[in-house]
């Protein structure tokens, strides 16, 4: 099995975002990351997907073991001296003994860690202190469970969408109108100008290209929170390699290559929609037929990190992602009734006062 032991003690090395290497725990030694197999490219869809039909897959790594959490069902890898412990997406202790890693689509490249733990737990507890609305004893009595740094699938997708519509352009012209009104009593004749569309036939053909659409293939994180931890950083990107999963843990994907190139597609909607509108010009428009063949479909799979902190608070859990590179922080968190109910009066309280002086005055 592959590992990476410490050309000091002969231990097991870990990855260290600090200095971008690997780093015994024990007695402090390093090395550099080998470099990556093969570069960071785009594959093409169409015949990667045909190729899945003949070619076996393979695990993330040689020595990477697997286990399912029982409470939320994620499968998560991980490769000694990392051990399962604690579910980083629910809190949960992990009971279930660890397998081989099942085969998968290799990752090609990754996004190293590069925010180390003590920051990301700092983070995490500065969070917790400034939320709004939050019980006063969120941050004393949340228990924070092990933060953990996980590697996290994501596909992204590259290609070409031709467009032919067939719609409606509508321009404004205005028309005066005569209408009576009672001013001072007294009958008056007015006029307005009034707003009208005319609709004209427009049909055409556009184009558009779309470059890096992320689809998370991870259902164990919330999807929108997820997103907004953006930008990744992808320039960064390096080639996979094995070694930089050393002491952290990395989710298997749970969406899959197809089921994420159809999400891909849905993004691709509004601005396509928003580029036929452009196309057909004038004031408003009117898409009554639209139809879009997509070519040139590219993909990659890549490991995004990030430090995930479950954390229990009167018995619920919640969730805190950290970008592991950036530092944004996304998170579930409680509110207080209490707090909320303070607000409120307090509001009713000022209009209350303002009446008071307003009737006074």
């Amino acid at each position: 099995m592959e590992k990476f032991p410490c050309p000091g003690c002969a231990a097991g090395m870990e990855f260290d975002p600090q200095t971008a290497g690997l780093k015994c725990p024990y007695c402090g030694a390093t090395a550099p990351v080998p470099e990556g197999a093969a570069p960071v490219v785009e594959q093409n869809y169409e015949a990667f997907v045909k190729k899945l039909e003949s070619e076996p897959l393979r695990p993330i790594a040689e020595n990477a073991l697997e286990v399912n959490c029982s409470t939320c069902g994620a499968a998560v890898a991980f490769q000694p001296p990392e051990v399962a412990g604690v579910c980083p997406f629910c809190a949960s202790a992990i009971v279930m003994q660890p397998k081989s890693a099942e085969p998968l689509i290799a990752p090609q490249g990754v996004l190293p860690f590069h925010v180390p733990k003590p920051q990301a737990t700092s983070i995490v507890k500065q969070w917790l202190g400034n939320r709004w609305f939050a019980p006063g004893d969120l941050q004393r009595l949340a228990r924070t469970e092990a933060i953990a740094g996980v590697y996290l699938p994501v596909w992204t997708f590259d290609a070409v969408a031709d467009s032919d519509y067939i719609g409606q352009r509508g321009e404004y012209y205005y028309v005066t109108e005569t209408y009576s009104a009672v001013e001072n009593g007294r009958p008056v004749t007015r006029t307005r100008q009034v707003r009208h569309t005319r609709w004209h036939p427009a049909a055409g053909h556009v184009q558009n290209t779309f470059d890096d659409l992320l689809v998370p293939g991870s259902r164990s994180v919330d999807q929108d929170r997820f997103l907004e931890l953006e930008p990744w950083r992808m320039e960064n990107i390096k080639p996979y390699e094995p070694s930089y999963l050393a002491g952290f843990k990395a989710q298997r994907y749970q969406v899959a290559l197809p089921e994420a190139f159809e999400t891909a597609r849905e993004m691709t909607t509004g601005p396509i929609r928003n580029t036929v509108c452009a196309d057909i010009g004038g004031d408003e428009q009117r898409i009554l037929q639209l139809a879009t063949t997509f070519s040139e479909v590219t993909f990659k799979h890549l490991l995004l990190p990030a430090w995930i902190g479950a954390y229990r608070y009167q018995g619920k859990v919640y969730q805190v992602l950290v970008n592991a590179w950036t530092g944004e922080v996304q998170g579930a968190r409680p509110y207080s009734a209490a707090k909320i109910a303070l607000l409120v009066l307090g509001i009713l309280l000022a209009i209350f006062i303002l009446w008071i002086v307003g009737k006074s005055g």
